[in-house]
């Protein structure tokens, strides 16, 4: 019997039309996206099928977004028995997990991500922080490098998000960023910079947190019924209190996504299916271990052969 791991894609993975095919084939899907509207009070939903894709790029934006298709993607499974053993999702994904793990719901979830959406983004003045992906460095050689950076420049850098082997996202200040990001190429690494205008999971981002957190004691959050791993500690989280804690940190806390992957599977998770628009933890996860099943739903193409391969697996 296989053991079912559902992940959720965070922000980048939107893009213009995502969802569409979706809903034009599944009146649940086109009803998860006109509440979406009236969730946050204007027409997202063309924004999303529509563009221009500067506007769905918006922070705020493209966060219900991504969690509104990343629940109807969820749903589908759902309706067809197929159900987690365990959830987690990448930065914002990790709310489409709460919903999955009955949390949250997802009236509850699109308005809240869109706060912390604008949160995230006013946290930090524009032109002042940033983040980029280091390539070909190990985990540890990233750490000195950021340190290194930090007080050659006087400012403050750090890991981000510790994706995969040989990914590594840094963010913080604009100049320490730039100095990291050369003395990754002069240590063999690569560096691209990311098309982000804050540094997200930074200390820089603590005044997010705080916001966020307002924001949260106003939602009655649920014991999970499945368990779901935090992006902060790697490991699993199942009560309230503990969740409500530990999504304040997040915002400026690393992203623990390759130890979280680790953990599932040394557990014994053996299938992971992304739910959600485009691939991205797919790639990741096969980076990690390609032993284990890594399958993906975004569309009515990818959702059936998901169904058929799960259908020969459950």
């Amino acid at each position: 019997m296989a053991k079912i791991a559902f992940l959720f894609p965070g922000q980048g993975a939107q893009y213009v039309g995502m969802g569409l095919e979706l809903a034009r084939e599944f009146p649940e899907v086109a009803r998860r996206f006109e509440q979406m509207n009236e969730l946050v009070g204007f027409d997202l939903r063309k924004l999303c099928w529509e563009g221009p894709e500067e506007e769905l790029k918006k922070t705020a934006n493209q966060q219900p977004a991504i969690l509104a298709l990343s629940v109807a993607c969820l749903e589908l499974l759902l309706r067809e028995g197929i159900r987690p053993d365990v959830t987690a999702g990448l930065s914002l994904g990790e709310y489409s997990a709460l919903v999955a793990a009955g949390v949250l719901t997802f009236e509850e979830a699109v308005p809240l991500v869109r706060r912390r959406g604008t949160y995230m983004q006013e946290a930090v003045p524009l032109g002042t922080g940033g983040m980029a992906a280091l390539l070909g460095l190990t985990a540890e050689q990233v750490d000195e490098l950021c340190a290194r950076a930090a007080r050659e420049t006087g400012r403050h850098v750090e890991g981000a998000n510790y994706n995969c082997p040989g990914q590594v996202v840094v963010a913080g200040h604009t100049e320490a960023l730039e100095r990291c990001m050369a003395l990754a190429v002069e240590a063999g690494g690569r560096a691209v910079r990311l098309s982000v205008t804050a540094p997200f999971h930074s200390r820089l981002l603590t005044p997010a947190g705080e916001r966020l957190a307002e924001a949260l004691a106003a939602v009655p959050l649920r014991e999970a019924q499945v368990p779901v791993v935090s992006n902060v500690t790697a490991d699993y989280v199942t009560q309230p209190g503990e969740i409500r804690r530990l999504l304040i940190e997040q915002v400026s806390r690393p992203v623990l996504w390759e130890a979280s992957i680790r953990r599932m599977i040394a557990d014994g998770v053996d299938t992971f299916v992304e739910v959600g628009p485009s691939r991205t933890l797919t790639g990741f996860l096969r980076k990690i271990d390609k032993g284990v099943r890594a399958l993906h739903v975004e569309d009515p193409g990818s959702l059936a052969r998901v169904l058929d391969s799960l259908g020969r697996v459950c």
